[in-house]
């Protein structure tokens, strides 16, 4: 059922005065690693080259502006618990995944375009009730047919 996907480096090589290579390991759903094996190979990049492009398109999205930083702060300091950055942080995601999309030059139906966009918080919403699962905060019940806290 999981897999794991090795981006490799030479370990110790120094790439720049600054920065040495290193390996990392995640593991993911298999299906979520032959897609991203497909998705390499479209894009003529190694699967370490893909993973490690997208990780680094994924964090700039979570650079908030300045002026959220200080709304941000401001709310944070009135409250006991920290508050999650805005649905956009950083630009508006909808936008660039619509752009991102349609940038192929295709029609794209309403219906099309909808499953592109939900397809990804599926699996971010498997991922993360897996996670909470292993963590022991979020259970699972055949018998009352859904999830719930575990408290």
């Amino acid at each position: 059922m999981w897999d794991y996907i090795e981006v490799p480096g030479v370990r110790g090589e120094t790439v720049s005065s600054d920065s040495e290579r290193t390996t990392v390991r995640t593991y993911i759903p298999a299906y979520q690693k032959e897609q991203w094996q497909a998705h390499a190979e479209e894009l003529d990049m190694s699967q370490s080259e893909f993973v490690r492009t997208m990780v680094q398109a994924g964090r700039s999205g979570f650079e908030p502006a300045v002026s959220e930083t200080a709304e941000s702060d401001a709310i944070e300091s009135d409250s006991e618990k920290p508050r999650s950055p805005g649905a956009t942080p950083g630009g508006d995601g909808l936008k660039d995944r619509v752009r991102d999309i349609l940038a192929d030059g295709e029609y794209y139906e309403w219906d099309d375009l909808l499953a592109e966009l939900t397809d990804d918080i599926e699996e971010r919403l498997e991922d993360t009730l897996q996670e909470l699962q292993s963590n022991n905060e979020v259970q699972y019940s055949g018998r009352h047919g859904g999830y719930v806290r575990d408290e």
